[in-house]
């Protein structure tokens, strides 16, 4: 490998050993990793923004026994570097994707174990708030004359908006919706409560609205598809399963036809849930079990999304506000 290779790659800051390696990694992500060229081209990218700073930082080109003798801290400093730039915590994880894939390329082949990299943590991704639709827009969702200039079958727009309903009234995933069975609800007057499996086959018992038990009945009345005790309750055009792709396309509809933001999906439907009894002074605790969150805190995450109400309520309650 001469350093006019490395000119080449624009790599004048890497020794030949590692320019060497830096040509058959890309090979191997190309040919036995299969990516795409635009994937090889990123992580090369990355990889040679890592190689760059190391230069600068180190004094010198980076060679193979330089790369094996790096400490966490040279690590971090690149991030840190990275960061003063203006890039993010996403963006830098997945330049550190790029960075590990070399390293662990490198290890493979027996050229030496950079462990510095493996050492150091990828950055945490800050959880973005659910974006909970307004209640007068949630209560919109089951209306099916809202939809009556749409062409299909009066019994599929009744499916859509018992699943819609379904999916606000009781908090469920979109999978635990299209996995009920027929025998599992009940119809109005007869039952007020469903069985549903979550994650982990994990099962919780939820309340069901008479609302939308009437709008489940009203679907099973015209849908022209026999729902035996131990089916799924909802079907496709074809009788079939429901997917939730269908469902997606539902939501997507009357996203248009109400005026929605893209956020307005089948699970902003549950978030809306939870958010709305939190509104409505809901215990968290309670809320958890509906939603059958295996810990407390990933529910608390509502809390972010009602402070404004809290903070009402402080102002108004405390004695010295």
């Amino acid at each position: 490998m001469t350093e006019s290779a490395a000119e080449d790659l624009n790599l004048p800051f890497a020794a030949s050993d590692v320019v060497a390696e830096v040509i058959r990694w890309r090979a191997f992500l190309a040919g036995e990793r299969r990516m795409s060229p635009k994937t090889v081209e990123a992580y090369a990218r990355d990889a040679n923004q890592f190689l760059a700073f190391l230069a600068e930082h180190l004094g010198g080109k980076v060679t193979l026994a330089r790369l094996v003798k790096l400490a966490p801290a040279d690590v971090r400093a690149f991030m840190a570097s990275r960061r003063a730039d203006g890039i993010g915590s996403r963006s830098l994880m997945r330049m550190l994707a790029g960075v590990r894939s070399f390293t662990r390329f490198l290890e493979r082949e027996g050229k030496g174990r950079v462990a510095a990299v493996s050492a150091v943590r990828t950055p945490k991704i800050a959880k973005t708030l659910p974006k909970p639709l307004a209640i007068s827009d949630a209560k919109q969702l089951a209306d099916v004359d809202l939809r009556a200039g749409e062409e299909r079958e009066t019994w599929v727009l009744a499916r859509d908006a018992a699943v819609l309903a379904l999916l606000y009234g009781s908090g469920l995933r979109i999978s635990e919706a299209l996995g009920l069975k027929r025998k599992e609800v009940s119809a109005p007057g007869k039952g007020d409560a469903i069985t549903v499996t979550g994650k982990g086959n994990k099962q919780r018992m939820v309340p069901v609205l008479r609302l939308v038990l009437e709008l489940i009945a009203e679907y099973v009345k015209l849908c022209p598809y026999d729902l035996p005790p131990d089916g799924a309750l909802f079907v496709g055009a074809r009788g079939g399963p429901l997917s939730p792709r269908i469902v997606q396309l539902a939501m997507a509809r009357l996203r248009g036809a109400l005026g929605l933001a893209e956020t307005a999906t089948p699970h902003a439907l549950r978030h809306s849930f939870a958010t709305h009894l939190l509104a409505r002074g809901g215990d968290l605790r309670a809320i958890q079990e509906l939603l059958g969150h295996a810990s407390l805190s990933t529910t608390q995450i509502y809390t972010a999304i009602d402070a404004e109400r809290l903070m009402d309520v402080y102002r108004s309650t405390h004695p010295r506000a």
